[in-house]
């Protein structure tokens, strides 16, 4: 076997041994015997909640079973054949399955990633939020450019967008918005977006044409779970009505239909601007309990904590990412180094590689610390 093709098998036994790692391969069978046996228990669905977590749980073991025979027997069959066409001497039939090689070790990083996404609240949907930082105009400018890429790059992976509010800058841009990106793992793969991102570039509202430098930060949250029971006391929030504004002519909001609720305990402030005064009630109540529930995950996990508390203001010291647009072209990550010089492509919503790095550095970085605790 060639030495690319070589390559190639051992990327893919490496998210193999991953893949096997992630769903505890070596007890697999004998959790699936169990799932099995409990779903046959007649007194399974008098309890519905726990039946459909059951179910979902199952599913997903097979799920993760199925994956990792499939992509190792495809692997094995390649293997055999590029030997078989090499004893032939059949050209044809080893580059078919060198191609097939390259193909499969895509689709097993792509398993390997999803298999990261084990957390209490990937799968869930997600509300994003962007803020300007200081700067005016440039910030808010900036701002909305956020908020496109985010709106591509979810489009690109089938997600759901929805605005759930929206200030408007004085003269360009947003001050703020707030989306509900609905989709399975939304959190999972957005949850990496939080922190202060950083914009260099030459201004287009400088007259001088220099060289700025504008932040602006994202926070993402889970949508709760309705199985997910977050109270809040009525004693503890404050609920405002106010006229949100609108584009102007018909679609000028004339009742005082935008609601605010402010969290006293914690300072957390949602909104929602539709038309219906009593739909905003419903969504920013939904907001409040995810952003209640995302600082209970945040407890849980100290990395995560730790970056929560310490974002601090949208400014220097405290960036995660670089978008530099002024005197080179260059996107770069703070956190785990990676970059790219196609920044165009970036502002379009090509994310997945940040992403998938950071996922994975989070992961190993957790996986360090339970093996230190363990010792």
């Amino acid at each position: 076997m060639r030495a690319e093709a070589q390559n190639t098998v051992e990327d893919i036994r490496k998210s193999l041994t991953l893949l096997a790692q992630r769903m505890d391969w070596d007890t697999a069978r004998h959790r699936l015997e169990e799932f099995n046996a409990m779903a046959e228990d007649p007194d399974l669905w008098s309890d519905p909640e726990r039946a459909q977590k059951l179910m979902r749980d199952r599913q997903t073991l097979v799920d993760a079973i199925d994956t990792y025979e499939g992509i190792e027997q495809e692997l094995n069959d390649h293997i055999e054949l590029i030997e078989l066409g090499e004893m032939e001497d059949d050209k044809t039939v080893v580059a078919e399955s060198e191609a097939a090689l390259k193909s499969l070790r895509d689709r097993a990083a792509q398993k390997e990633l999803e298999a990261l996404l084990d957390g209490e609240a990937d799968g869930n949907d997600t509300f994003l939020e962007i803020n300007s930082g200081a700067g005016g105009t440039e910030s808010c400018d900036w701002a909305s450019m956020l908020a496109r890429m985010y709106v591509r790059w979810a489009e690109k992976h089938g997600y759901k967008v929805e605005l759930q509010s929206e200030s408007p800058g004085e003269e360009a841009g947003i001050k703020s918005a707030s989306y509900k990106i609905s989709g399975h793992n939304a959190y999972g793969w957005l949850k990496s977006e939080s922190g202060v991102h950083r914009l260099v570039r030459i201004s287009p509202y400088d007259s001088a044409a220099r060289r700025h430098t504008s932040f602006s930060s994202v926070w993402v949250y889970p949508v709760v779970d309705d199985n997910i029971e977050i109270e809040v006391n009525p004693a503890d929030i404050r609920i405002d009505t106010y006229r949100s504004s609108g584009a102007g002519g018909q679609h000028v909001n004339t009742t005082d239909s935008a609601v605010r609720i402010t969290h006293l305990p914690t300072g957390i402030v949602v909104t929602s601007s539709e038309k219906s005064q009593h739909q905003n009630r419903d969504i920013a109540m939904k907001a409040l309990k995810s952003r209640l529930y995302q600082m209970e995950l945040d407890k849980r996990n100290a990395e995560i904590n730790a970056q929560h508390e310490a974002k601090g203001e949208a400014g220097w010291g405290n960036q995660i990412r670089s978008y530099v647009l002024q005197p080179y072209q260059m996107v770069k990550d703070l956190r785990t180094g990676v970059e790219t010089s196609d920044t165009q492509g970036v502002l379009d919503g090509d994310l997945d590689a940040f992403m998938a790095a950071t996922l994975a550095l989070n992961v190993s970085g957790m996986s360090r610390a339970e093996a230190k605790a363990d010792e």
